[in-house]
């Protein structure tokens, strides 16, 4: 999907929050056999989810059960018991404040 802007930017939803960013501006998540994986190259197979580098958005598609909407599966196992060291690489160590940056 191009950005309505005009720019030519894929824009992709994030699965937490639901609002529409630049594909730049999102995380790629894949299951790769059972596994939440980041995509860091966006070249892996398979249906992907894409996610803000937030904890917040990472946590609303966990309360919201994501994962198996987005895989079209059963929850990949680590949707909801994820690896400290794969969140701090999604989304940093603290939040950000979503709503400032997506504004501008």
């Amino acid at each position: 999907m191009v950005g309505p802007d005009g720019s030519g930017r894929p824009v992709r939803t994030c699965v937490g929050c639901r609002t529409r960013a630049a594909k730049a501006d999102l995380v790629r998540l894949v299951d790769d056999h059972g596994r939440v994986t980041p995509d860091t190259r966006g070249g892996m197979p398979g249906r992907g989810a894409h996610l803000h580098p937030d904890r917040r958005c990472l946590e609303l598609a966990q309360r919201r059960r994501a994962w198996s909407r987005a895989f079209r599966t059963a929850a990949p196992r680590g949707a909801d018991g994820w690896d400290d060291s794969l969140v701090a690489a999604l989304v940093g160590s603290t939040p950000r404040d979503s709503a400032a940056q997506r504004s501008g």
